[in-house]
């Protein structure tokens, strides 16, 4: 393990260090659920809604030919389709499989969970103080929605 470092983090640290965190968690569930963490990601995303390869790669922030990669090698793993897009008859769609679906709601729950337990020390004020300042930070930076919203972020959503 590397050094640890005692004493206050700057926001720059902080976020490093918070993102591999998160990343590591997002790997270990992968992993344990038989798919990588791309493959991961793009399950997530594909939980709202079918999307083109084109709206993928925005999403996941992927080039053409990584995109179709990754979609081919998850094709292959039965987890999603590609059908035909009903409004542009050259374009696909990519869609979770029953099998996908359901291994997308497993792999869902099991790594929002595991990301819940990481603030666990905080009091709750303190875990709505570090939303709200979070959820900032990714809107102000247009961070495109690749988890869905948890059931608390939903109910929260719903009301304001």
């Amino acid at each position: 393990m590397g050094k640890q470092i005692d004493g206050p983090l700057g926001v720059v640290s902080a976020l490093v260090r918070s993102a591999f965190m998160v990343n590591a968690v997002y790997t270990e569930s992968a992993r344990e659920h038989g798919v990588t963490a791309q493959q991961g990601q793009l399950l997530c995303v594909l939980m709202a809604q079918p999307y083109g390869m084109s709206e993928l790669g925005a999403i996941l922030r992927l080039a053409k030919s990584s995109l179709t990669g990754l979609v081919d090698r998850t094709e292959r793993n039965g987890l999603v389709r590609r059908e035909p897009d009903p409004h542009d008859t050259r374009a696909v769609r990519v869609a979770l499989t029953p099998r996908g679906s359901r291994l997308a709601e497993e792999f869902y729950a099991e790594t929002s969970r595991r990301v819940d337990e990481l603030p666990a020390g905080l009091t709750p004020a303190e875990r709505e103080t570090l939303a709200a300042l979070l959820g900032r930070v990714v809107l102000d930076n247009e961070v495109p929605a690749v988890f869905p919203k948890s059931g608390e972020e939903a109910a929260a959503g719903r009301e304001h």
